[in-house]
């Protein structure tokens, strides 16, 4: 059996000697965006980020299974899978932890005026902030309460913080105090200090926080995003931003990556940007690597 690995992910050579126990042939390319030179049609098995983006996937004439290096679904053509019979696994829970404390670091910052004591350090000037904010007793809105959403509530809870949990399907959960439907997020825009999005990107979801979502937040509020870009309509934010709409906003991803030189997100103080980046942490490959195998084992196993 043949097992094509791009170079989304790093393999160790433990890992990959691993692989082969299990009986498989590795393919190894190393950037998936660029169209495949090989004959793919033999491949039983991809692990993958955003490799049919890039290369027709009815080439794969064999292929069984897909791992995805990522959580999102918004990168393969799911309808084709499922009329293939494709097994595909996503990456759920690999990232979370990294994400939620990229989240927790983030509001902190925002509260706690970081930006403005590393300026003051850096100009060798000795100014007190009177103005900061306790997490305690805010309220967060989590659109999207999937293994994110939970890591992110776990460690809010922590600090007081009370959790209103957005989604499609009705959750129990000790970490919130408050649940609603998707239908309903009008009152959780009301209600939230802290707005934060981790819910997948589909057609349902795009655009999602628009000029009306926004002029439905609560005044001097934070906007965090660690889904996917085009769950915001940018233009919409930036020009909320420019009107002194939020306290602060911090974006980990955009709709158009990376993101322009040219956006006015980038020189804005109340605005932190970093470059798709809160998945990142010594653990996630190994995370990775553990469920990706456990995932090809089922199959090698049941074929």
């Amino acid at each position: 059996m043949k097992l094509l690995l791009t170079g989304a992910f790093k393999y160790s050579e433990e890992q990959l000697n691993r692989l082969k126990l299990l009986g498989y042939e590795i393919i190894f390319v190393q950037d998936e965006r660029v169209p495949l030179q090989i004959d793919v049609s033999d491949i039983d098995a991809v692990v993958c980020n955003g490799l049919f983006l890039y290369n027709d996937i009815n080439k794969f004439k064999n292929l069984k299974f897909i791992q995805l290096t990522s959580a999102g679904l918004d990168r393969v053509p799911l309808d084709y899978i499922k009329e293939r019979g494709i097994r595909l696994f996503n990456a759920k829970g690999v990232y979370s932890i990294p994400m939620a404390e990229w989240v927790i670091l983030k509001i902190l910052e925002i509260y706690k005026k970081s930006r403005q004591f590393y300026v003051a350090q850096h100009d060798h000037k000795w100014e007190k902030q009177r103005d900061l904010l306790e997490l305690t007793d805010k309220t967060a809105g989590i659109i999207g309460f999937g293994s994110v959403g939970n890591e992110i509530a776990k460690r809010l809870k922590a600090f007081g913080v009370n959790i209103i949990g957005v989604g499609r399907r009705q959750i129990e959960s000790d970490l919130l105090d408050e649940y609603y439907s998707i239908d309903d997020i009008d009152e959780v825009l009301r209600k939230s200090d802290i707005m934060i999005l981790t819910i997948p990107l589909t057609e349902d979801t795009h655009h999602l926080i628009n000029d009306h979502k926004i002029e439905k937040m609560k005044d001097h509020s934070i906007l965090i995003n660690v889904s996917r870009g085009g769950v915001i309509d940018e233009v919409a934010l930036i020009e909320a931003i420019q009107l002194g709409k939020f306290l602060g906003v911090a974006l980990d991803v955009f709709e158009g990556e990376p993101l322009s030189k040219n956006s006015p997100l980038w020189g804005r103080g109340n605005v932190i940007v970093t470059p798709h980046n809160s998945f990142v942490s010594d653990k996630v490959n190994e995370r990775l690597f553990d469920l990706g195998i456990k995932n090809l084992t089922s199959v090698f196993k049941s074929s």
